[in-house]
Formats: C-alpha cells, structure tokens, sequence
C-alpha cells in the first residue's frame, strides 16, 4: 500500500469531526486509565514493602520475647546503659553473653521504632551468626556488638530501598564489603534503618516506609539522610551504626539527634555494596563512616574496620590501619577556628557552641587560630551544588521516574525537574531580588558539556590547593567549625538543601569531619534567635529561622576537620572536645 492510499484511508478520522472528537477522548481515557493503573502498581510495590516490614518486625518480636521466657534473669537495662567500649570487654571476658546483648537491643530497637518509626527490616540472619559467632575461638575487635545498617547498605537476603520504588524488590544477593568486614570483627548487623526518598535530602521520611521522628523530640526532624540511624541511635535502641555521607548526611542526624558522627576521607572505607540513585558522580564525594554515642566507639569502629579483610575484599581501598599513636597523643594542637562560614549565618546556638569550645580548648593549652573558608559562595554554587548536579539534575530526575515524590521531597524535586532554560530564565530574574537564590539555580542547570565537566574537576583541585595552602600558612593540625542545627522542624529540610553550607565544605574537599555533641539549647538562644536576620535577608534566611525554633533542650554540635587520610587526628581531636565539653552537655 502507497503512502497516499494509507493517507486516503485514514483521511475520514481526521476530517469527521465526531471520529475525531471520539478519539481524542479515548485517548485522553486511554492516558489517564493508564496513569492509574502505573500508579495503581506503585501503590501496591509500597504496600508489600510495608507488609514485608511488617513480618520482620513480628519475627523480631518472637525472637525476643523467646529469649525473655528463657531467660527471665536477663539484665537489659544494664546492658543498654553500657558504653560501647566497656560492652565489648565485658563481652570477651565472658561476663555478658552475645545473645542477651543481641536480644537486649533487639527489644529496645522495637520499643524505639514504634516510637518514631526508624527500622525498616530486621536482618534475621543475626540469629544464625550468632551461634557461628559463640564457636569462634578468636574474638574480633567487635565481638557479639550488635549493628544497625543504613537502608541502602547491601546485606544478603535483604532489600536496599534507596527509599524509592525502583528498588523494590531487589534481593541483594551478598553482603557489601563493610558488612561482611564487621562480620569478621565479631559485629552482628541487626536491622536495617529509614532514609529519605533518594537519599539527595537531609529529612528522613519516604512514602514506602514513612516519616521517622527524633526521639528527643517528635516535632523535629532527625537529619538525615542517616536519619533512621541518628533516631535510633539516640533513642538506645542501637549502640553503633553505619550511615553514608554526601553533603552531611553522617553529620547533620548526629548534630540533630545529639550524637558523634564520623565522615572519613573517601576509599579510606570501602564502598562496595552500597545503591546509589546518583552513580557515576564524581564531583562531591560520597563515603560510610560510623555514628554512636561517644567518640570512643567511633574510634573503635574504624580500627576494626581499617584491618586486612578490608583491604583483600576491596583492593582499591589504601592499606592503611588506624594509627593509635597519633589518636592517643596528648600533644597540644593548633587549632583554626570559623564561628560562621558566610553562606549561612549561624543560628545562636551554632555560634556559642563553637565560642564556648573554643574557650574550653584554649584554657587546655591549645592554640587556637582564627580561619576564614575562602571563596565560600563559589564553593557551595560553582563547586558542590553544579558538581553534584552536574548533569543538570537529569539523573536523579530519571530515577524518580515511576515513583511518587514524598511531600518532603517536593519542593526540591520541583526545581530540579525544571527545564534548565527555565531554571537560567528564573535565575536571571531573581539575581537582583536573591542573588543567592539565582546562583543556586544557575548552578542547578549543570556543566553542560564533557568539556566543562573536567574543568569542573579541575576547578575542586585548585580549590582544594588553595584550602590546603592557607592551612599549612597558619600552621594548622586541625579545625573548629560549625555544625548545622539544632534539629529541624518537619518539613523544612527539603526547602533548605543549600544550608548544608557547613557539612558540605568538606565533601567537596574530601577531608575527615566529624561531629560532637557539646551543649543544649538555651532559652538565650531561643530569645536571641528572635532578632535573626540571615546574611542574605532572603527566603532561605526566614526559613532557616524558622526550622530550628523552639528547640530549647535539644543538642548542639560543633564540627571536627582534619587533612586527607589523618582520621585519627580528627578523632583525636573530637575526644579532647567531648571531654572537655561534658560539663555543657548535661541535658544531652
């Protein structure tokens, strides 16, 4: 058949007003049955996800109140108030058994969850390594501790969400390699913990599992994208866990939820194993790091961690152990300092916990050093938020494809699916109202061109040189800087993913910056906040305001900053601000 029969037989649709009309309205039934039944399917993924959850909390349930009945002489409360440290050798010599530390936080984890909602599976298969673990006649550095896992974290036999529909459904087939290393060392992976929708968010809260809650207090948000294990944590229902760092994501849950948080230096911990809705990015380095209650656990984690297992189940990670001598020194540091960074103006309590630290520490015989970031406006536009989104948001915006956006995440997600003309159009137009606010769009339109990109590569380099150069200047070990918080109200979190200012600074660089707790929240603070104009007196400055009111009592953190590779000094340096802080931290 000719091109012009076809056509003549196919006239009649197009010139019949009534076929017409027909058709366009089967069509437009046609699309909107569809959307239905697409949104229909993902509504259904969710709900077997919840149910799955649902039976493995159930099965969690058993097992504990199993062991209860065998064992009604247990001393839970005991066990739960035991620092990490203390636990493990009381584990080694004998006097606590690995099954009533198991099943003691196993308990405690279900109380917690059902309080703010954290765990999203229980890693049944601890059980099993349990009793693997009582016939071992070596004793690893984490003998019989028990560990929660971040969701998006590989275990075998269990789903890594991502917190979107996509990966539903996805059995991981083996343990990542930080899993199976904490293994070797005697730790039991437990449960697994809620993130956000994609993870590019520092709320916790996604459609599947829903909103985790900080156990502080319900109305403020836990961090994130760590935040079911900040929760947790917190809460007591786990005593060491494994979250992941892109722009705070280890940090900003700790500095919320009242917690030390450790972001080492990238590959110094493997990161085999682990899904990811941005692979392939490599502008802003992403990394596993530990968090827990004191730093003490922390440094204990990375020494188990940086052992030969490691080092054979992931070559590209450098052979490196910890350094104890550098972690346990004594030495006087010289400390530089920053009490904002001139992106976001810090909150009152952001500042005073870096003033009072500063004072404690120089009372202890350090020196400290004023420091000023340099170029801090190119770093956050030009250097993390164009690099993170150097494809012009395209990847993520793809990955979302076929899920529903969480309500937390929408604001954001909005302007990311923007077409990048528009979002150059809108730029423009705000640049003399916002200025920072349009810098933030036009970041967002991406690199556009492979060209770019490896000059965007080339541009971190030179900054990072640039940092290095004005540390080595002032002769610095190590820096003292802010932490974002307090905690967040609900729902503001996804409209200030730029306030990340603080924690992101350092994945753009790629040092170690770790996270302490060292005060509370005063009523001062609370008054003062009042009065709080920002730097830029845009809507990001009033939202800022209004995210961290009425937190009095809550934690307030400050940061810890080393050099590439020196996560012992960091650590080091994050011991001697936690003891001398125990003092400002009585409510935390």
């Amino acid at each position: 058949m000719t091109q012009e029969r076809l056509w003549q037989d196919l006239d009649p649709l197009w010139t019949d007003p009534r076929t017409l009309s027909a058709l366009l309205c089967g069509s437009a039934a046609a699309i909107i049955l569809l959307k239905w039944l697409g949104q229909r399917q993902i509504q259904q993924k969710m709900e077997e996800a919840r149910r799955m959850r649902d039976l493995a909390l159930e099965r969690m349930e058993k097992a504990v109140c199993r062991f209860k009945k065998e064992n009604p002489g247990a001393q839970t409360a005991h066990i739960l108030s035991l620092p990490m440290v203390e636990l493990v050798e009381k584990l080694k010599e004998g006097s606590l058994s690995p099954e009533s530390v198991l099943y003691s936080y196993m308990g405690k984890a279900l109380e917690v969850t059902q309080e703010v909602n954290c765990v999203i599976d229980f890693l049944h298969g601890c059980e099993d390594q349990l009793q693997k673990l009582k016939k071992q006649k070596e004793k690893g550095l984490l003998y019989g501790i028990p560990i929660s896992i971040k969701d998006h974290i590989n275990c075998k036999g269990h789903v890594s969400s991502g917190g979107m529909v996509k990966f539903l459904g996805q059995v991981k087939e083996e343990d990542s390699v930080i899993v199976q290393v904490l293994k070797s060392q005697g730790a039991i992976p437990f449960v697994k913990t809620n993130i956000p929708q994609t993870m590019i968010n520092y709320d916790c809260s996604n459609l599947i599992f829903g909103q985790t809650l900080n156990p502080l207090n319900h109305k403020k948000s836990p961090g994130g994208s760590s935040g079911g294990e900040g929760a947790l944590i917190a809460g007591g229902g786990s005593i060491l866990g494994i979250g992941s760092d892109v722009a705070g994501s280890i940090r900003l849950p700790s500095s919320f939820c009242g917690l030390c948080g450790l972001k080492p230096t990238a590959d110094r911990i493997s990161k085999l194993g682990v899904v990811s809705p941005i692979i392939g990015m490599k502008s802003v380095t992403g990394m596993l790091g530990p968090m827990a209650r004191d730093v003490e656990s922390l440094a204990l984690c990375m020494k188990a961690l940086l052992c030969k297992e490691m080092f054979r189940l992931d070559p590209t990670v450098p052979p490196i152990p910890f350094n104890e001598e550098v972690y346990s020194s004594s030495k006087p540091l010289r400390i530089g300092y920053y009490e904002g960074d001139g992106y976001f103006q810090p909150s009152p309590s952001m500042r005073r916990a870096v003033q009072q630290t500063r004072k404690l520490l120089q009372e202890a015989g350090h020196t400290l050093v004023p420091f000023a970031p340099p170029k801090i406006d190119y770093v956050v536009d030009e250097l993390f938020t164009r690099g993170l989104f150097s494809d012009g948001t395209a990847h993520l915006v793809d990955c979302i494809k076929g899920d529903i956006v969480d309500p937390n995440l929408k604001s954001q997600f909005n302007t990311y699916r923007l077409p990048v003309l528009v979002k150059r159009i809108l730029a423009i137009i705000l640049k003399p109202i916002y200025p920072r606010i349009a810098r933030d769009l036009n970041a967002l339109c991406g690199v556009g061109s492979a060209k770019n990109l490896w000059n965007q590569h080339g541009a971190v380099a030179v900054y990072c040189t640039e940092f290095i150069a004005k540390w080595r200047k002032l002769g610095l070990d190590v820096i003292l800087c802010p932490a974002l918080g307090p905690a967040f109200n609900h729902g503001y979190a996804g409209k200030l993913f730029a306030a990340t200012s603080y924690t992101n600074l350092y994945n753009v660089l790629n040092f170690p910056a770790g996270v302490v707790p060292v005060s509370t929240v005063t009523r001062a603070d609370e008054e003062e906040l009042k009065h709080y104009r920002g730097h830029y007196g845009d809507p990001w400055d009033k939202r800022l305001k209004e995210a961290v009111e009425g937190a009095v009592g809550l934690p307030v953190a400050v940061q810890c900053v080393a050099l590439p590779w020196q996560e012992e000094l960091c650590l080091r340096f994050m011991k001697e601000v936690e003891t001398l802080t125990h003092g400002m931290r009585r409510n935390v």
